[in-house]
């Protein structure tokens, strides 16, 4: 393993600047509410047992089917999405290309043979990207930046727009600090007269070591002036989902994690029950529940989330997305549904 995967943590100016922002504290950025990693009581070592009493179908039993989509020469000017298994995927909207955490090296951790893809479910690659106008970096962890993905992808990437702090592990990685933008939650950029960019809130944690919470985890706001989406990234249930709805809602779509949940780590992921209240809270017409279908990170059936989501969704009168990876998703079409994780 070459010790570059870990990245680089903050340092002179950057630091500086990170440790102004009134979320760093105590030598560490902070949720906004109180957020343990685990419930009292229970120990790292019941954690680890239970973790590795995986249910048996952790993992799909045949290959995830997909839909093998040019992203060169996508067929509309309307603004679409492709979704390319757990939270990564491309948005284009006003004729600019969005890559949100791409994980495409097929595992999800600093060692190669740990958390791998699921079978069929890294058919994309850098090189089906098209150029990259905007990467949208949510944390660091490395089931969202992942190390072999963005040294690929460099050269396709004309600017980063990702979390404050995160930016230490690409300048080290060779990308050059003028194209860089670190955001803190609320702070807005204007990408271009069309487009603007609003980094806001999540409950979570960051660190690919041993020290957590030296660069932040964010969801971000993109508004056009037809559309609003929401970018969610990682983060437990919390009152923030409300006051970002209040704020910039609705939004024509939510796009949030749905998987990976587990009793033992309730406040930094959601239960899929959560994820559909926090679409509520958004404001959003319509949800695309992601970080599943490709990744074992937790230990519920790989395909309980989405069941769980469309479940309460449903008694919610909520429209769900449910495309297969690589299926054109338009923000302006129709509700794409289907069973596909029935398989096998």
């Amino acid at each position: 393993m070459s010790l570059k995967i870990t990245g680089q943590l903050p340092a002179g100016k950057y630091k500086e600047k990170m440790e102004q922002s009134p979320h760093y504290k105590n030598g560490s950025f902070q949720n906004l509410s109180p957020t343990l990693m685990k419930p009292e009581g229970l120990s790292y070592w019941k954690m680890m047992r239970t973790f590795f009493k995986k249910h048996p179908d952790t993992a799909p039993a045949v290959p995830v089917p997909f839909i093998k989509t040019d992203l060169h020469q996508l067929p509309t000017p309307e603004p679409v999405l492709v979704w390319f298994g757990h939270s990564s995927y491309l948005l284009r909207i006003n004729g600019k290309n969005f890559l949100i955490d791409p994980v495409f090296s097929g595992n999800a951790a600093p060692l190669s043979f740990m958390v791998k893809a699921f079978p069929g479910s890294n058919v994309y690659q850098p090189a089906d990207m098209p150029e990259i106008d905007y990467l949208i970096l949510t944390h660091d962890h490395y089931d969202h930046l992942d190390y072999q993905t963005i040294l690929r992808l460099r050269k396709k990437i004309k600017a980063v727009y990702c979390s404050l702090g995160i930016g230490a592990h690409l300048r080290y990685w060779g990308f050059d600090s003028t194209i860089i933008i670190e955001m803190d939650w609320w702070q807005e950029e204007q990408l271009n007269e069309g487009l603007k960019l609003t980094a806001a809130p999540a409950r979570h944690f960051s660190g690919r070591g041993l020290k957590r919470g030296q660069s932040l985890w964010s969801s971000f706001i993109l508004q056009t002036k037809q559309h609003s989406i929401y970018l969610g990234g990682d983060s437990g249930y919390d009152t923030h989902f409300k006051e970002i709805g209040d704020r910039f809602g609705p939004f024509d779509l939510a796009i949030l994690e749905a998987g990976q949940y587990n009793v033992m780590w309730p406040l930094i992921h959601m239960m899929p029950e959560q994820t559909v209240q926090a679409a509520l809270d958004l404001r959003a017409k319509a949800l695309l529940p992601v970080h599943w279908g490709k990744f074992r990170l937790s230990t519920h059936p790989w395909n309980e989330p989405v069941k769980r989501v469309l479940l309460h969704a449903g008694e919610a009168g909520l429209p769900v997305h449910t495309p297969r990876i690589g299926e054109l998703l338009q923000l302006e079409g129709k509700i794409l549904t289907g069973n596909w994780w029935e398989m096998g």
